[in-house]
């Protein structure tokens, strides 16, 4: 491992168990398990958190693997050079109890291949039950604030590739009130890799504080059995993105990583309904329109 790889799993693996403190304070009702596995491509910690007081499952992953580029991974990552590959990162998941409480992802990697090529991608991303535009509003901004620290261009980028990417075709609706995604940002010289690792670690720092926000705002709220089943059903739609679209997962998947670790995103219940329309005028409704590309969300 070369210098480079090493600070970057060292820092990563630091963040990851810093992330799981800080929601186990916040939660007070129960405590990560710490799972160290070991492949032939590497190692990584799986920590999962289940049956809080106020999340029902979160999970952060951290990684550190190797490896030949296959074929099939070749076509994932769209790249054309390199034998060999290393890949680090963290990535988490949280599902609250409260179906007014919202779930959100978070991930930054580091991607190296042996003939030099670099990058970093990433993003954090809101997928709320039921849509509170002042919430997304906050929630955008303080993306924002972290982007605008190292280039202005950052938000509008990142926000329109996570509108993008967060987006279920099949389903012509977006997963969430998206955030920001990047990938592929070039870090090939000493300080484009410094920024670069600088800002991937910043957002993994604000992802608990940003989260744990909109956690105590809605853990308390009252709920109908009603609003729980939509809970599981907006699950559901979680799980087919992860399933079709998610790039983590199908990485995960081609590179022969740890399939329990590769689908911790899933939440621990959802549910499908066949051809289900919410009733006209329910928040069920607001949601499901408020599910669409190019919202300027800062302005809520």
């Amino acid at each position: 491992m070369s210098t480079r790889q090493h600070k970057v799993a060292t820092d990563y693996r630091t963040l990851q168990q810093t992330i799981c403190q800080r929601l186990e304070q916040a939660d007070g009702g129960a405590i990560f398990t710490t799972d160290h596995w070991t492949k032939d491509i590497g190692e990584g910690y799986t920590m999962v958190f289940q049956e809080g007081n106020a999340i029902e499952k979160a999970a952060v992953n951290f990684s550190a693997v190797s490896g030949p580029v296959s074929e099939r991974i070749r076509q994932a990552l769209k790249i054309d050079d390199g034998q060999e590959y290393f890949a680090s990162g963290i990535s988490s998941i949280i599902h609250p109890r409260n179906p007014h409480a919202p779930i959100t992802h978070m991930n930054v990697r580091y991607f190296q291949l042996s003939s030099g090529i670099s990058w970093f991608g990433g993003g954090i991303d809101l997928t709320p039950h039921y849509v509170d535009k002042k919430e997304a509003g906050w929630f955008h901004r303080e993306l924002k604030t972290v982007c605008d620290r190292f280039n202005a261009d950052y938000y509008p980028n990142f926000k329109k590739w996570a509108d993008d990417y967060f987006y279920l075709n099949h389903r012509a609706e977006t997963r969430g009130v998206g955030g920001i995604f990047f990938d592929h940002q070039q870090a090939g010289d000493d300080l484009a890799f410094e920024q670069l690792f600088a800002f991937t670690k910043d957002l993994a720092q604000a992802y608990p504080r940003i989260y744990i926000e909109l956690l105590n705002a809605n853990r308390n709220k009252a709920f109908s059995e009603a609003e729980k089943k939509w809970q599981y059903l907006r699950r559901g739609r979680y799980v087919e993105f992860n399933l079709l679209y998610d790039r983590g997962t199908k990485f995960g998947l081609e590179s022969n990583g740890r399939t329990e670790s590769i689908f911790l995103s899933m939440p621990p219940m959802a549910s499908w309904a066949y051809d289900y329309q919410p009733e006209p005028g329910s928040r069920e409704e607001e949601t499901s329109n408020l599910l669409k590309k190019d919202i300027g969300w800062i302005s809520f």
